[in-house]
């Protein structure tokens, strides 16, 4: 498989470590295109990829070119590129540009569109995606590989779902970290030591993730066994609940996908 990627940012670069880290593809099969010689000569000195200025030459004899630009470098990007073979499949990361846009923009059927999130830089995200009817199965399986090396994926029938998932996912691990932060802190207010209070939490975090997924427990009826009547918990619990965090996290996750939809 010969990527294209157009982009060599934090997340193009991300991108490029768990493919050569999963040995998805080889580096010489790899060619990395960006505005930034600068970024270039680091992807080449660092992973050994192939690195072109030029979208054009750089499209030329690829399978997938993978857009992860901003959106609003699109239309300079695409008149750059020019036309595409019509076995070329175009994979685009880039938030808030749809499959419409992207199809006028390039005049090209087969692109898949796809919302990877901030934990893919890790090899841990979650990556929603969805493509044109033009997409053969074996385009489908290239990125599939692809996303399989950033994470989990799961593919949506309607684009509509890629949205919601950019206010749930793409976003989700902000609304995470902030929760994270918050906790550190009260642990800090009450008298731990700050690196006491924050290992605590991580492994908190992380142990009761691992215990949603690995019980398939519903996430309330976890909560209530840790819940005991008239005990510390119950006590927190409707603290929380009288501040509204769960209706306000209901509509920080609408407001960001209102946000998704007019982008």
């Amino acid at each position: 498989m010969k990527i294209c990627l157009i982009g060599g940012g934090t997340m193009g670069e991300a991108i490029i470590d768990c493919l050569l880290t999963k040995k998805v593809t080889k580096k010489e099969d790899i060619i990395v295109s960006d505005i930034s010689q600068t970024r270039l000569d680091v992807l080449s000195s660092k992973y050994g990829v192939r690195v072109q200025a030029e979208s054009k030459k750089a499209t030329e004899e690829t399978d997938l070119i993978l857009l992860a630009v901003k959106p609003q470098n699109l239309k300079s990007v695409t008149k750059d590129i020019g036309n595409l073979s019509p076995n070329q499949l175009v994979l685009s990361i880039m938030a808030g540009t749809n499959i419409s846009t992207l199809h006028s923009n390039l005049n090209h059927p087969c692109i898949i569109r796809a919302m990877p999130n901030m934990p893919a830089q890790i090899g841990e995200g979650i990556i929603v995606w969805t493509a044109t009817v033009k997409v053969n199965r074996n385009q489908k399986d290239m990125a599939q590989t692809i996303f399989k090396a950033l994470g989990e994926e799961i593919y949506v029938d309607d684009e509509k779902y890629i949205d919601m998932a950019t206010a749930l996912s793409g976003s989700g691990p902000a609304y995470v970290f902030l929760f994270i932060e918050a906790l550190i802190d009260a642990g800090v207010h009450i008298g731990l030591p700050r690196d006491t209070a924050q290992k605590l939490v991580i492994e908190t975090v992380t142990g009761s993730t691992h215990t949603v997924q690995k019980t398939g427990k519903h996430p309330a009826e976890l909560r209530n066994m840790v819940t005991s009547p008239g005990g510390t918990t119950t006590d927190a619990l409707f603290s929380l609940e009288k501040g509204r965090f769960r209706s306000l996290l209901v509509e920080a996750v609408a407001a960001a996908y209102n946000k998704a939809r007019k982008l």
